[in-house]
């Protein structure tokens, strides 16, 4: 598995686009996590600063509350905006920084095991954000426009990522055609994924957002 994760046991006869491939892997794959990386670094940073902002004066009014619902005051009160103890955008500073960080010193051979964490990181990391807008929707009742920017670029990154490995550990059968099949349509997933979300979203706040015509 490490050999084809590396990225270097290629086997065109097997693969059916090798043409959309060298444009995804690593070229596309690149600018995907740098801009990922940017985003998620500067809503996690934000983030961060205005929680300390908050938790200094509590009469602070975070640049992001800008309604009943859209309100990031109201979100940075609660557990779960520190499950671990401490806020959760520290966790987003470190993370995006390392995506950020991979983004620039992406080649063809990269070793496999920055590709297995990243893996392992972006897995934990989109299985938490799903847990945080179930939250943010459920529970607590508000958005943070921050936060949903992290949960996107999350979603993002995670997808072309493991497209990427896949790619390299499936080689033949069924399996490889499915992987062929969505490197083709690469875009469509997180697209539809993404578009679920904000659909969610326009549902569970409906009563609020019907209210501003």
């Amino acid at each position: 598995m490490s050999s084809h994760l590396s990225g270097t046991a290629d086997d065109p006869g097997v693969r059916d686009n090798p043409g959309e491939r060298a444009v995804l892997f690593p070229r596309l794959l690149r600018w995907v996590l740098g801009v990922c990386g940017v985003i998620g670094l500067i809503a996690a940073f934000t983030l961060t600063v205005e929680k300390f902002e908050l938790a200094t004066d509590p009469d602070y009014t975070p640049t992001c509350s800008l309604n009943p619902i859209v309100n990031c005051g109201s979100i940075m009160d609660t557990p779960q905006a520190a499950v671990f103890g401490f806020p959760n955008s520290l966790l987003g500073i470190a993370g995006f920084t390392a995506v950020l960080a991979i983004a620039v010193l992406l080649t063809p051979a990269t070793p496999a095991w920055i590709w297995i964490s990243t893996q392992v990181g972006l897995s934990a990391a989109v299985v938490f954000v799903h847990w945080l807008i179930v939250q943010s929707l459920y529970e607590i009742g508000a958005l943070c426009p921050y936060c949903m920017a992290v949960w996107i670029v999350v979603v993002v990154a995670f997808w072309y990522v493991t497209l990427r490995n896949l790619d390299q550990m499936i080689v033949r059968g069924r399996a490889r055609r499915l992987v062929d099949a969505a490197i083709s349509v690469h875009s469509v997933v997180p697209v539809v994924w993404v578009l679920t979300i904000l659909t969610l979203i326009i549902i569970e706040f409906w009563w609020y957002w019907s209210t501003l015509g």
